[in-house]
């Protein structure tokens, strides 16, 4: 039985299509699941994301040490101007 919506390019499919009217998208082209993800070459196994961390950044961390001080000067900042603001 063939999907409301074809997946493959979005168009509306009638009750008993065999095949999409807009793309042509079928069984065997588009709208099983082996279809869809046949064709992408993905592997099997379960994605690490700790480990893809560690291999693309290193140990380090991608946020760099001391940027909260800076914006607690900001806000400190930003604070006095306002106040000093008000009071005029």
């Amino acid at each position: 039985m063939p999907p409301e919506i074809c997946p493959n390019c979005g168009a509306e499919v009638p009750p008993k299509a065999r095949a999409c009217p807009k793309c042509g998208a079928d069984e065997e082209t588009g709208w099983s699941e082996e279809a869809q993800t046949g064709g992408l070459d993905l592997p099997e196994e379960k994605f690490d994301y700790d480990d893809f961390v560690k291999r693309e950044f290193g140990e380090k961390s991608p946020v760099p040490r001391g940027v909260r001080w800076f914006w607690w000067v900001v806000a400190l900042v930003l604070a006095v101007a306002f106040i000093v603001f008000w009071l005029r």
